[in-house]
């Protein structure tokens, strides 16, 4: 007996996933739990495990198909051998569509009057009909003179004159409508009146044909993830009203901090490094205490706090960004931190991070001086109303105390919704950022 393969339940708000690779083939033998489909959908890749021991007899949707959950992928035969067989050649979805597709294409694809006028044209010589046949409008193709022309089959259709006039100024026919003469048909005086009341036209505009790929071109079909991501990041510059506020930090008690104490550090906590990282999640957290508009998100006409930070950390992975969420980061220290950011951005690179772990976000932070980047204006990750961007650390000349050192600065950015956060909230939230990480025993002391 048939076991079927369907698409399992994907995570909150996620209906659809793309089947992105079929790990077995059809005719192959598999057992239960074996991982048999890769589904790809906005924010992971997901398997699906064979229902039952068997032979995969029949794969029903193919590769870069989209698919519903609880929709059917395949079919699991219980009976291996000989049952096998047979459903190596049941026709699968692909070869079903080849085998109907020419037949709408002969009938339904061209109008009942279509398929039927060209009976009588064919055959005039029987005249089983000859009174009628002339008074039709199928008789009109074998009548290419007469009255029959101007039959209701032609209304709204140009008189010569009005068709002359629309040739020569370029009105396109659907603009002038029905027209006032037999019929609705369109009469110079239309036309006419069309001109005299249109504006001049404005240039017309650049519309782009069929691109034609040169032989050095490679095209690549985007993923489902980089879609996903173009799509939320223009929605949030769509819909929020986003500022971003600029500060400097300087990273010498922090340096300082992790030279004296990261072996003792690494020796404690099983292997775990010390980074940066983990401060400026522990100051960020201090900060949005403090300030907890920039924690919050907005639902309509209501803003929603929250009392707790469930910090994203952007991740760059082979398939693009994404953002796995630390739970409740305020409630851990910089071991718990640590540990939680190496764990994300290894299973990011193998691309098995599940979607609970992207979910649930209260604040963000994103790192673009791990590429290199000096200063930059990082995106909302909506509904989150604020995010943290870090850039480069870079030698550069300070005044301290009336003299001139040489100090490791990076530049900080605070990009946040303006409708919920206002300027003087963000820019003192991104100081007591810049005091924590400047002074790390602050945020021992939750100062």
């Amino acid at each position: 007996m048939a076991t079927e393969i369907v698409v399992p339940a994907l995570g909150e708000s996620v209906t659809t996933a793309t089947v992105a690779r079929w790990i077995k083939q059809q005719g192959e033998a598999v057992v239960a739990d074996e991982p048999l489909v890769e589904l790809e959908t906005d924010k992971v890749t997901v398997e699906v495990n064979a229902p039952a021991r068997g032979v995969l007899s029949s794969i029903v949707v193919a590769e870069g198909i989209e698919v519903e959950v609880g929709s059917i992928l395949g079919l699991v035969d219980g009976a291996a051998g000989e049952a096998a067989g047979p459903a190596k050649t049941a026709p699968a979805s692909p070869p079903k569509k080849v085998a109907r597709e020419p037949q709408p294409t002969s009938a339904a694809a061209q109008p009942p009057s279509s398929v039927a006028e060209p009976r009588p044209a064919a055959n005039p010589p029987p005249g089983v009909h000859p009174p009628p046949r002339p008074l039709g409008p199928v008789s009109r193709p074998a009548e290419p003179s007469g009255v029959t022309r101007d039959a209701p089959a032609t209304a709204h259709a140009p008189l010569p004159a009005a068709a002359k006039l629309i040739e020569e100024n370029k009105v396109p026919a659907e603009a002038l409508g029905g027209g006032t003469g037999k019929d609705g048909r369109i009469t110079k005086g239309d036309v006419l009146d069309f001109l005299n009341r249109a504006a001049p036209a404005p240039p017309a505009p650049i519309t782009r044909g069929p691109r034609q790929d040169e032989p050095r071109e490679q095209r690549v079909k985007m993923t489902r993830l980089r879609r996903t991501i173009a799509l939320r990041l223009k929605e949030a510059q769509n819909n929020a009203a986003m500022l971003t506020t600029f500060n400097e930090v300087d990273m010498s008690a922090i340096m300082t901090l992790r030279t004296q104490y990261r072996e003792a550090f690494e020796k404690k906590h099983k292997g775990i490094r010390l980074g940066f990282m983990s401060v400026f999640v522990r100051a960020c957290c201090v900060a949005l205490k403090e300030f907890p508009a920039v924690n919050a998100e907005i639902d309509g006409d209501d803003i929603v706090y929250k009392n707790f930070v469930n910090m994203g950390i952007a991740v760059g992975g082979p398939t693009g960004l994404v953002v796995p969420v630390i739970r409740d980061a305020d409630q851990l220290g910089f071991a718990g931190i640590e540990a939680a950011i190496a764990d994300f951005g290894k299973r990011a690179r193998d691309g098995v991070l599940k979607l609970e772990d992207l979910a649930g976000g209260t604040f963000s932070i994103t790192n673009g001086g791990i590429y290199g980047s000096m200063m930059s204006t990082p995106i909302l990750n909506p509904p989150q109303s604020a995010i943290l961007g870090m850039h480069k650390i870079q030698e550069r000349p300070m005044v301290v105390d009336g003299k001139i050192e040489i100090r490791p600065m990076m530049y900080l950015a605070v990009s946040y919704d303006h409708r919920i956060v206002d300027g003087k909230e963000a820019v003192s939230f991104l100081v007591r950022v810049k005091e924590g990480v400047e002074d790390p025993r602050r945020l021992l002391l939750d100062l």
